[in-house]
């Protein structure tokens, strides 16, 4: 089974686009706390700036996208499914921007004992996130593709599973820290480890759609 949209290579170009946009937020996330770990504030700032732009335009171009589905009744059968996909997508790209922006706000203090397990951690989430955007390529393209890519999503989610309740524990048993400062450090973990949740929930969603698709 081919392509969705059979000939229709105007809008699969800007399904690709917009799914470049949230794999890209993902980069930029990882780059800016990078830089965030490495006290260098200037690029962390330039970074949400960047992130920010590139939300603005995803959800131009979800916008656009939903607005042809609509206009130009393009596969009435598969419809809902797709445009639950594209929002479902759309909010990873947001939870990025959001967590980026909140380390921006709380400037959290963070040991340096820590950050090789923040890394690794962060990492783990951008490449669930990326994991899900290559599923839903093949949705859109290829769909007998899409349990290639599926797979590696429940992967990442339990290595980020792992790292955070392993950083969380280092947190909490460094008892020179404020029991304050344990009780933020902890909320970023969880905060950044919810993106690999919320994608293992997208990822169960397109499950469906494909099933549904390939009957």
């Amino acid at each position: 089974m081919g392509s969705i949209f059979k000939r229709k290579i105007g809008i699969e170009k800007q399904i690709d686009d917009f799914l470049d946009k949230v794999s890209e937020s993902g980069l930029l996330f990882k780059s800016g706390v990078s830089a965030y770990l490495k006290g260098n504030i200037e690029s962390f700032e330039k970074t949400i700036e960047s992130i920010v732009e590139t939300e603005h335009r995803g959800d131009a171009l979800r916008r656009s996208l939903e607005e042809q589905l609509y206009i130009q009744t393009l596969i009435p059968e598969s419809r809902g499914d797709v445009l639950s996909l594209l929002e479902s997508m759309d909010s990873l790209l947001d939870r990025f921007k959001g967590a980026l922006w909140r380390f921006d706000i709380e400037r959290p203090e963070i040991g340096d004992e820590f950050h090789e397990d923040f890394r690794e951690l962060i990492n783990c989430v951008v490449e669930s996130v990326e994991a899900i955007v290559r599923s839903s390529r093949a949705f859109f393209k290829d769909i007998s593709a899409v349990a290639d890519h599926m797979h590696k999503v429940s992967y990442w989610e339990t290595e980020s599973d792992k790292i955070s309740t392993r950083l969380q524990r280092s947190i909490f048993r460094k008892e020179e820290l404020r029991l304050s400062h344990r009780l933020q450090l902890r909320d970023f973990v969880r905060h950044v480890d919810k993106i690999a949740d919320r994608a293992e929930d997208v990822a169960d969603k397109l499950s469906i759609f494909a099933i549904k698709r390939s009957l």
